[in-house]
């Protein structure tokens, strides 16, 4: 089987587990991470939002607030292979719906059992992927900051080098998506994205405006005098029974005006100081040149042979964990073993001709389903079965079965108490056979 050398850009979850894939098939990869650790989207930081850019990226690589849990079981959601269970006598957070700076701690415990370090390049920027044809290969061009002996740091450095393949894995909140909201230029109030959005603090005494977020809406309740949050979907009768006396629910947003109102589609109206702005993200990828071919379309990647592979770049080029409302670790664990497989000749792909047949099938289908383009990467009910399709190309099981049921479970126990569900559920059975599991990876 060959050997290629892959540049594998970003050293969060995606990135550590392609990196330990790649090096099992017998590859040679290199993790370029502009941050100064690993961990990625999961490494907190604690900067406020920018003055100069309160709805952009504001330099920060991390979207994660203080208080932040995960939304489903710890057992769930770790990859395939390497439990993510409490350890008895360990100084982290031992619940079922752990903080964020237990998954970091996750990730790092991963990155250290399989030594992945040594394969990183921190503070390490890719700035363009471009064809080289002298070899037939890719160069990557990239800027390093290294910490001067004096203590500050040094001006970035422009290099280059050439690869193999490229994997890209620096996740899908990179680049704030803004609600384009009627009258909004000329709307007084503040306006943030939830990216930059860490504590409740300065929202004390305020009205708010929050399209959507409501973890985030119940973590600012305590302190601002109201909390108004709009939703695309009716809000459910558990929904609303819950909903606390300082925080309403409302339909989505129509416009706002220049005294301050903000009016929703149901005519309601009140007046805001903050609109705080969690509707996601969109892909980006600046270091991708428009000669590549791949674009960026209302938030599809593509054209994509199954959110990986670029059919007229396959196998050179891919994507790992683009796909959203998923069992992303275990994707990622899945789409790292057939890239993987992939170069080093273990699996096939179609011939570039079907793979384009079959992506042109796929966005087909979701135009009869009436799917927005933005939803494309967004496997919502077809998660296990795109993920069961990627594990039979590596010749693997699919995704376990209490696996499945716990996230369906889950996701149930949301919809009913979203008040408490990280606190109270009702699968003792599915843990029962996930420590079964577990069992033979210790």
């Amino acid at each position: 089987m060959p050997s290629r050398r892959v540049a594998v850009i970003g050293a969060g979850a995606a990135g550590l587990m392609a990196a330990r894939e790649l090096q099992r098939e017998g590859h040679t990869p290199v993790v370029f991470e502009r941050g100064a650790a690993v961990g990625g989207n999961w490494r907190y930081a604690d900067v406020p939002a920018s003055a100069d850019d309160p709805l952009g990226a504001a330099g920060v690589d991390s979207s994660l607030y203080a208080s932040l849990r995960t939304n489903l079981p710890r057992e769930c959601m770790g990859f395939l292979d390497f439990p993510f269970v409490a350890e008895e006598g360990s100084e982290g957070d031992p619940r079922r719906y752990p903080g964020h700076e237990e998954v970091l701690r996750y990730i790092e415990a991963f990155a250290r059992r399989f030594d992945l370090h040594g394969l990183v390049r921190l503070q390490t920027e890719v700035v363009s992927v471009r064809r080289d044809d002298a070899s037939a290969g890719w160069k990557v061009s990239y800027c390093s900051r290294k910490l001067a002996d004096a203590g500050g740091e040094e001006p970035a450095v422009a290099e280059e080098e050439v690869f193999d393949a490229v994997a890209v894995c620096t996740g899908t909140s990179t680049e704030p998506r803004v609600a384009d909201i009627a009258g909004i230029d000329s709307w007084p109030g503040k306006q943030m994205h939830s990216h930059n959005y860490r504590v409740p603090d300065p929202f004390k005494g305020q009205v708010r405006y929050a399209p959507s977020g409501v973890d985030i809406s119940r973590d600012i309740v305590g302190v601002a005098k109201e909390v108004h949050v709009a939703r695309r979907s009716p809000a459910t009768s558990e929904m609303e029974s819950t909903a606390l006396p300082n925080l309403w629910l409302h339909p989505m947003i129509e416009r706002v005006e220049e005294d301050g109102s903000v009016v929703f589609q149901d005519g309601s109206r009140v007046k805001a100081d903050t609109i705080l702005h969690c509707t996601g993200y969109n892909y980006h990828f600046p270091y991708l040149g428009e000669d590549l071919g791949i674009f960026v379309d209302d938030n599809r990647v593509g054209p994509l042979y199954k959110h990986v592979f670029p059919p007229h770049l396959a196998p050179h080029i891919s994507f790992i964990g683009l796909s959203l409302k998923a069992l992303v670790f275990p994707l990622l664990q899945l789409q790292s073993n057939w890239v993987a497989g992939v170069l080093s000749g273990r699996i096939e792909l179609p011939s570039q001709e079907d793979m384009m047949e079959d992506v042109k099938t796929f966005y087909s289908e979701l135009e009869a389903r009436g799917c927005p383009k933005r939803h494309t990467h967004d496997l919502g009910a077809c998660t296990y079965e795109h993920e069961d399709w990627v594990a039979k190309q590596c010749g693997h099981d699919g995704i376990e079965g209490w696996r499945k049921e716990m996230f369906i479970a889950a996701l149930k126990n949301f919809v009913h108490h979203p008040e408490s569900y990280r606190d109270e559920w009702e699968d003792g059975h599915l843990l029962t056979q996930a420590n079964r599991d577990f069992t033979k990876y210790f």
